[in-house]
């Protein structure tokens, strides 16, 4: 009998997606084949706190929909959201699970043994998930992992640093502005100037390290400005402004290539608002009402442009020095010329996420698209490389 890879499955976080997160486990672990892999599920409370995971999908797609991650164990109401949605949490059984033994109270270093499991797959969204934070933990743990190392993550997390990694590698994006939190506090009316010097409105305001569109604004006139910067404040001190871009949204998954084989770029796709003029993609339009877009694949780009596109996704992933997959978002304007919007190292993951279905488009399903990605984990070395 062939021996199972233990999979240490880490989901939740601390981050404003959460949630996002915990669908995303749900999805996975109704995608991985039990032949080939034994699961340890792993939550992570949004205080940051450690717990045994979950194995049903369904007790996991519940802590989506608005609660929280605690121990294997049965839905406990928690009482209504502000949205009208039921928030649950679930409740310890007391039942022995088999990642009670790598995790404690509030994990470290010394509570995950390498030896338990042979990979993690971290399926951590947003701030202390997505940006490097987990990734440092297990490099210096020995433990071999999905997706992109510790730079690449930060950097990746940072719409600031990530512009700047971009224009150092010669891609093009949208002009923006900085507003860190102590210049916010001692020189708004100098940020509110600078804006209006460098960029024309409609504007975007952006948290810096986010995701899911979080704390995002559109802003159409000066006046706007100050409170769209404290909205998003709210969700991270430090924000970007950024040129609104006219144009379609493409996007492109990338997937590392064994050994020294190159990256491998999929076909791509196009986010279609069907909302009307001046409706954006945002949280809402995302997961709430998703009825107001949909995404069309293949995108329909001439084949020249198309090919340039993809050529791009992938001096992107290099230039990152990523591994395992990032999602790469480009603005098409009306004059053809594509602008890097941004990447994430850990793209949404569900098994209807932009991400696998732009894979399964290329030929790749979801459930081999998680092969796949193991397998590039498995093979790589962890530390300096």
């Amino acid at each position: 009998m062939v021996k199972k890879i233990r999979v240490a499955l880490i989901y939740g976080g601390m981050s404003g997606e959460h949630s996002v997160s915990c669908l995303t486990a749900a999805s996975v672990l109704k995608a991985m084949d039990p032949q080939k892999y034994e699961i340890l599920p792993i939550g992570i409370r949004r205080d940051g706190t450690w717990v045994s995971g979950v194995s049903d999908p369904e007790l996991l797609e519940a802590a989506g929909s608005g609660g929280d991650v605690d121990s294997s164990g049965e839905l406990v109401l928690l009482g209504t959201g502000e949205d009208g949605r039921h928030l649950y949490t679930l409740s310890p059984t007391g039942a022995h699970s088999p990642t009670a033994e790598l995790i404690s109270s509030r994990t470290n270093l010394g509570s995950l043994r390498r030896e338990s499991f042979d990979v993690a797959f971290p399926l951590l969204h947003g701030p202390f998930g997505e940006d490097g934070t987990i990734q440092g933990m297990l490099e210096m743990a020995g433990i071999p992992y999905v997706g992109s190392g510790v730079f690449a993550s930060a950097a990746g997390m940072d719409k600031h640093y990530m512009k700047v990694v971009l224009e150092a590698a010669g891609l093009p994006v949208a002009p923006y502005v900085l507003v860190t939190a102590k210049r916010w506090r001692i020189e708004p009316d100098a940020v509110c100037a600078e804006v209006k010097e460098r960029l024309t409105y409609p504007v975007f305001v952006k948290p810096a390290r986010a995701g899911s569109s979080l704390g995002i604004s559109k802003v159409n006139r000066p006046e706007e400005l100050a409170a769209a910067i404290e909205f998003a404040q709210a969700t991270d001190p430090k924000v970007i402004v950024e040129q609104g871009v006219e144009g379609r949204e493409i996007e492109c998954a990338v997937l590392g290539g064994h050994g020294d084989e190159s990256p491998r770029a999929s076909v791509l796709g196009e986010i279609v608002i069907d909302s009307g003029p001046g409706t954006w993609y945002d949280y809402e339009t995302k997961y709430i009402e998703t009825e107001g877009f949909h995404m069309e694949i293949p995108a329909v780009v001439e084949p020249g442009k198309a090919e340039r596109i993809r050529e791009m996704a992938v001096q992107v992933f290099e230039a990152f020095e990523c591994e395992g997959m990032t999602r790469v978002d480009f603005f098409l304007t009306k004059e053809g010329e594509p602008i890097v919007n941004e990447h994430n190292t850990i793209p949404g993951f569900t098994a209807v996420s932009m991400y696998p279905i732009l894979w399964e488009h290329t030929g790749l399903s979801y459930g081999a698209l998680i092969d796949e990605l193991i397998s590039l984990a498995l093979e790589r070395p962890v530390g300096l490389r």
